[in-house]
């Protein structure tokens, strides 16, 4: 895939998941934009000192003002790929309504803000490429039990996706999401150490799907929630 002289922003890039889809993503010639709302995630991004890779924070995702600069300092947009979130598990008796909004903002909120200001600047530029992340909650909402403010987020991931999908197709803005199944991720790894590990997505696997929907070569697929489960 060519992204040659292509301005793309990743959100959430300096995570297990960011490093992977930054890292092909420059790798293809894009130039990426990475927000970040902590120093010590700048600090230990293997990718700070790229050429082609833009650090910009602290960027706090879910205020408007924050989100509109983001996107106003990045050159003629291509595509918006929005990784950042947030992960909580209780059981709904132990889940405040402060609990319910947090996943909301952290999920629902972000990929809502940035969304807009990537459409905005897309349909200025004559087009470009969108893709959200869900997850399988947002699929099997059953799979969400235990995790019912997280599933709930995800899922309005999903619905909102579609929605956008249909809106600005005309536009030439296609809008994708991918709904991971728990990844092959050292964090992951430690808190489930007796999982099967090899069924796990692994970050460059997830990534590889992201890239392409992401990428000029993808003409016609608009308003999926592709499942990225591997063999798990």
């Amino acid at each position: 895939m060519d992204y040659r002289n292509r301005h793309v922003v990743v959100t959430g890039g300096t995570g297990a998941l960011g490093n992977a889809v930054v890292g092909a993503l420059v790798q293809a010639g894009a130039v990426c934009h990475v927000p970040y709302l902590h120093a010590a995630e700048a600090e230990r991004f293997p990718l700070r000192e790229h050429a082609a890779v833009k650090l910009i924070g602290p960027t706090e995702l879910t205020q408007e003002a924050a989100v509109e600069r983001l996107y106003a300092g990045v050159p003629t947009l291509w595509a918006s790929i929005h990784l950042a979130g947030g992960f909580a598990a209780a059981p709904i008796g132990e889940t405040s309504k402060a609990d319910l909004q947090k996943q909301l903002d952290l999920n629902l909120v972000t990929a809502f803000l940035c969304c807009r200001a990537a459409v905005n600047a897309m349909v200025r530029g004559g087009g470009g490429r969108i893709v959200n992340v869900a997850a399988r909650p947002a699929l099997e909402w059953r799979s969400g039990a235990g995790m019912a403010a997280y599933a709930a987020s995800k899922a309005a991931v999903a619905a909102f996706t579609a929605a956008v999908a249909e809106e600005v197709a005309k536009a030439g803005i296609l809008v994708n999401a991918v709904a991971p199944s728990i990844m092959d991720t050292p964090a992951n790894r430690a808190a489930m150490p007796k999982a099967d590990h090899a069924a796990w997505p692994k970050v460059e696997e997830v990534a590889a799907t992201i890239l392409f929907l992401a990428s000029p070569d993808n003409k016609v697929s608009r308003g999926g929630v592709v499942p990225v489960y591997g063999r798990s």
